[in-house]
């Protein structure tokens, strides 16, 4: 019987989790799996090769190369169907029609130049349209392009890539010639990583997989770099440092993602300034738009989206801001000025609504003019100059402190627990779990910081997603304590033996409870504290640390005080207390989860007057409030269930 309720009670809890995350579903944006990203990558790649290829064998009306231009049509036709085969996306119609209608144009041999013109537009509006990360990180190394090419390329290519390497002579197609000025403006520096990472079917060219993702923009940028004029770089060079083409070239996607063709004239300075970002990526790099200013630009473009009729790509533009932009320099105003740090919050939540409510195109303009107006305010206090040294200690405590208190709690209770009950042999799951969370926080922030960009919204998604798991977690763990929170339950719970009713499912939760409590926060705080670090200057670097080390001796005293008095308890009040500290902290995390998928644009937000209090997970919105309402109705018929049984 002790059986079938403990088995009622997982059921109800696994069906609280799931109905959580269907919520979360409900408005959430499209997010490809890694099977539909390589289906629009495979896109990109046949439009971007219809787009070099098809003028040079169709031409005055006439096919140059049958087999050539049956595979231009094989690309199109291809295309049509991996497109309808993606994510639906409110973009994904207009697509549709437009490659039909690039088919049907090379069904009728129109000319190159209308052909190559289709294939661009289309091969753009897909990268928009799922959010292809179409990109490099960093900044490509074309020394290291230089030394693969050498290595893997120059025997086809040949050692200056002009097609006329030793082993070019009996292949068919004959290899690229790189110094091709009419082909390579047709190609993208995307295009040319898509050609390195997925090769050329039916053709020598392989896919180079075993490079890393580095190595293949590196490569890219190279290649593309070979027919470079030099005194048209320096040319470039000179324009650059006088501000021309940085409307235009304003990130390295703006760069890869259109052919040179598509992005200047022939011999102008802004093709010039092309060609000098391509020798010179960390240019462009180091000219990136601070936080703040990337918030102000995708704000206008969220007015200009909404004026044309996209709602939806309003609303993505308007979470970007938050997300890559204003989220970045969150840590370091809420050092200087926290008030105004909660009221730009609450104004860009406000114009999500406000675009999600189809407003008047004016309300949504409005709403964008005052929270730039907000963000001109933050500018001023973060450039006031740098923290003192006390204010950096204070802050990097503070942020350790309020970061790292859910997850001491939580730590706390499990651990005095097993200590209470005799399962110090459970101890090692437990610390397992937190070091193994550590560990992957980290390993997870070097990825995002180094290797492939991890968005905003992802971050959010999974801080949202692993807060709602833990609380499942810890609503199981709080309620089998509280069912053994008597004498007679105790006892009977002794007799149907300790070790295989943890062993069975309690010990693998409260294992995963203290993975998740750490690392839900883990890659935000380093976040947080980068921005500190550089907020404080160099003479602020020791008091950041000096803050860090106190607030882990804080956090350390809060745990053993816990630890030291807990035990002291009689079993039933040791374990109502801890069930009831469980309880408190899962109805917290689900505050905060659902408040991480707000900011991630997964989960509408309906402000409302309530006071605001982010240490509990309390946020002034409908659904956050709702769904804690819920999960206390839970906890509370969860403890009568108990007291009821033992009655």
């Amino acid at each position: 019987m002790n059986k079938l309720k403990l088995f009622f009670l997982s059921n109800l809890l696994v069906q609280w989790l799931v109905m959580l995350i269907f919520m979360a579903s409900l408005h959430g944006t499209a997010i490809a799996a890694p099977a539909d990203d390589e289906k629009a990558q495979t896109i990109v790649h046949m439009l971007d090769y219809v787009g070099v290829d098809y003028p040079e064998f169709v031409q005055d009306g006439k096919v140059l190369n049958a087999e050539e231009y049956e595979e231009q049509r094989e690309f199109a036709t291809q295309a049509i169907t991996l497109l309808e085969q993606l994510p639906a996306v409110p973009e994904q119609p207009a697509l549709l029609e437009r490659a039909r209608t690039l088919l049907a144009n090379i069904d009728a041999k129109a000319p190159g130049s209308e052909v190559s013109s289709l294939a661009g537009q289309l091969r753009s509006g897909v990268i928009q349209a799922w959010k292809l990360n179409v990109a490099p990180r960093l900044a490509p190394d074309l020394a290291l392009g230089a030394r693969l090419f050498a290595q893997h390329c120059a025997t086809c290519h040949g050692a200056q890539g002009r097609g006329d390497g030793p082993l070019s002579k009996d292949m068919e197609p004959a290899p690229s010639d790189f110094h091709d000025e009419e082909r390579m403006r047709q190609r993208s520096l995307y295009g040319l990583y898509n050609t390195i990472s997925l090769g050329v079917g039916g053709t020598p060219m392989r896919a180079f997989t075993e490079f890393s993702e580095a190595d293949r923009w590196a490569l890219a940028f190279f290649t593309g770099n070979l027919r470079a004029d030099p005194e048209a770089i320096a040319h470039g060079e000179a324009a650059w440092r006088e501000g021309q083409g940085k409307p235009v070239f304003d990130s390295l996607r703006s760069l890869v993602a259109k052919a040179p063709g598509e992005q200047a004239e022939a011999g102008t300075a802004l093709d010039a300034v092309r060609a000098y970002l391509t020798q010179q990526p960390q240019a462009l790099q180091a000219s990136a738009p601070a936080p703040l200013a990337f918030s102000r630009t995708k704000l206008d473009e969220a007015v200009q989206s909404y004026a044309r009729g996209d709602r939806e790509g309003a609303r993505r533009l308007a979470i970007a801001a938050y997300l890559e932009g204003f989220e970045l320099v969150e840590s370091a105003l809420d050092n200087v000025d926290a008030p105004l740090r909660t009221e730009i919050e609450r104004e860009m939540m406000a114009l999500r609504a406000t675009i999600g409510d189809g407003q008047p195109a004016e309300a949504v303009s409005a709403q964008v003019t005052k929270v730039k107006a907000l963000l001109d305010r933050a500018d001023d206090a973060l450039s006031s100059g740098s923290l003192s040294p006390m204010a950096a200690f204070v802050s990097s405590l503070l942020i350790l402190l309020r970061e790292g208190l859910e997850a001491i709690l939580v730590l706390s209770a499990i651990i005095a627990f097993v200590i209470k009950t005799g399962r110090r042999d459970a101890l090692p799951y437990i610390h397992a779990g937190w070091i193994g969370a550590m560990v992957l926080g980290i390993i997870t922030w070097v990825v995002a910081s180094y290797v492939i960009n991890i968005s905003g919204a992802n971050r959010e998604l999974t801080e949202g997603i692993t807060a709602l798991l833990a609380a499942a977690m810890l609503l199981y763990v709080g309620w089998w304590l509280h069912s053994r929170a008597n004498a007679q339950a105790w006892s009977r719970f002794i007799r149907e033996q300790v070790n295989v009713a943890l062993g069975k499912r309690t010990l693998w939760a409260m294992a995963g409870i203290s993975f998740l409590a750490v690392y839900r926060e883990l890659f935000e705080v380093i976040l947080f504290y980068e921005a500190l670090w550089v907020q404080a200057g160099v003479e602020g670097h020791t008091a950041i640390l000096w803050g860090i080390a106190a607030a882990a001796v804080l956090l350390v005293l809060i745990g053993g005080a816990i630890l030291r008095y807990s035990v002291r308890l009689p079993i039933g009040p040791f374990f109502a207390v801890m069930s009831a500290l469980l309880a408190f902290m899962a109805v917290v995390f689900v505050g905060n989860g659902v408040a991480a998928l707000q900011e991630a644009g997964v989960l509408d937000a309906t402000a409302v007057r309530f006071v605001s209090l982010p240490l509990l997970g309390i946020y002034p919105t409908t659904q956050g409030l709702v769904l804690q309402a819920l999960t206390l109705l839970l906890i509370v018929g969860g403890f009568w269930f108990n007291r009821r049984k033992v009655a």
